[in-house]
């Protein structure tokens, strides 16, 4: 819902309200408890330096990132690297992030890498392409760049999702000290971007034609989205964003749409100052769920697969810092998170992917300095 600012910029009484249940401890968004099946946790990995992301090769290998710059081959039990990644900004956030394969992969070979790229005076996200070949990458060359540079190595967004006409969905995050131009058109931060799958932008989006304005922006207003994803049923985008003091952010992904941030949130800043009056905007979409406290959501999958059919359709997100994964069920539409569920408490691990392998299997990265890659499968008897 959207609710009406005062004039004079005043905030309403339900604005305010809307920020004091803001500050509430996070409680389920239903009550309703939802089917728990016995889950089965495999080590498959081990040894990883901050694991970020995954891709399903498909001959059985799993393509693995890790955030200092590495790509790594999971195969047959064994990790090796793969040669030819591209140099990264591995301080702060900053590093090597997601790794994406094109639609026609089987025949083409193409690999995608979202990564950091410059220094800590001038950086920013950057996109790559490559052709996989045995164990290195051939013919890398940048596709996109988020210029101009921002300062500081925090707050890169870097995740990415294809969708079924082929182009492709990249995250931008604010550059924490840049929040104000997650709501420029003129720039790269904060924003949903489409390209398509050579860099260009498609001349469909929706703000190709408008002067000054990027024309790959496709969403703006998100603070840092590490969590994006493609339903192909709903044929619905969904992505999540980290809030600063509470305030992350679920949201259903409309081209054009702008998600409010910095002008509405749901959190506070770091110090306890308040960031905007308004939890909610005219003209600005509300986040489908928020957490208060902060979970931290880090990776974003749709289940869609053949060993958990209950979760069907539901949204699997990784926690950083509740260390967990939160399953969101979803009504039929996926315009309504109607329940939630915390897997994995007990693991006490920090999430950082969630990816639905092709045997419907739950496959997660734990950052760490000596991380892990997990397999989540059906426990006998569950």
């Amino acid at each position: 819902m959207r609710r009406q600012a005062l004039p004079g910029g005043r905030a309403p009484m339900a604005a305010i309200l809307g920020l004091l249940a803001a500050l509430a401890p996070a409680v389920p968004a239903a009550a309703n408890p939802l089917p728990a099946p016995r889950l089965a946790v495999e080590v498959v990995a081990r040894g990883l330096a901050h694991p970020w992301s995954l891709a399903f090769l498909p001959d059985g290998g799993v393509l693995v990132t890790e955030r200092p710059g590495r790509l790594k081959l999971l195969k047959d039990g064994r990790l090796r690297e793969i040669s030819g990644v591209p140099p990264v900004l591995a301080q702060g956030q900053g590093g090597l992030f997601d790794v994406a394969l094109h639609p026609d992969f089987a025949v083409n070979r193409l690999v995608y890498l979202a990564y950091a790229a410059g220094d800590v005076r001038a950086n920013g996200t950057r996109v790559a392409q490559a052709r996989l070949e045995g164990e290195r990458l051939v013919d890398l060359r940048i596709i996109w760049s988020a210029v101009p540079a921002k300062r500081g190595s925090v707050h890169f967004g870097g995740r990415m999702a294809f969708l079924p006409d082929g182009s492709l969905l990249v995250t931008t995050g604010d550059g924490f000290d840049r929040r104000e131009d997650a709501q420029r058109l003129s720039s790269p931060l904060g924003k949903i971007m489409r390209l398509a799958d050579n860099g260009a932008a498609p001349a469909d989006n929706p703000f190709a034609d408008r002067a000054r304005a990027l024309p790959t922006i496709w969403s703006l207003g998100h603070r840092n989205p590490q969590g994006l994803a493609f339903d192909p049923v709903r044929r619905a985008v969904f992505a999540h964003e980290h809030g600063p003091r509470g305030g992350d952010e679920v949201n259903r992904i409309e081209a054009g749409g702008n998600f409010g941030w910095p002008v509405a949130t749901h959190g506070r800043d770091y110090s306890g100052a308040t960031v905007s009056p308004f939890s909610s905007y005219p003209g600005m979409i509300d986040p489908l769920h928020v957490w208060t406290p902060s979970i931290a959501p880090s990776g974003l999958a749709v289940y869609r697969g053949a060993m958990f059919p209950e979760w069907n359709g539901d949204l699997l997100v990784g926690g950083l810092v509740s260390r967990d994964v939160r399953r969101l069920r979803l009504t039929a539409d996926g315009r309504r998170i109607v329940a939630e569920e915390s897997l994995l408490r007990g693991r006490r691990q920090r999430i950082r992917e969630v990816r639905v392998a092709p045997d419907g299997a739950v496959w997660l990265t734990v950052d760490s300095p000596r991380g892990e890659v997990l397999r989540v499968s059906r426990a006998p008897g569950g």
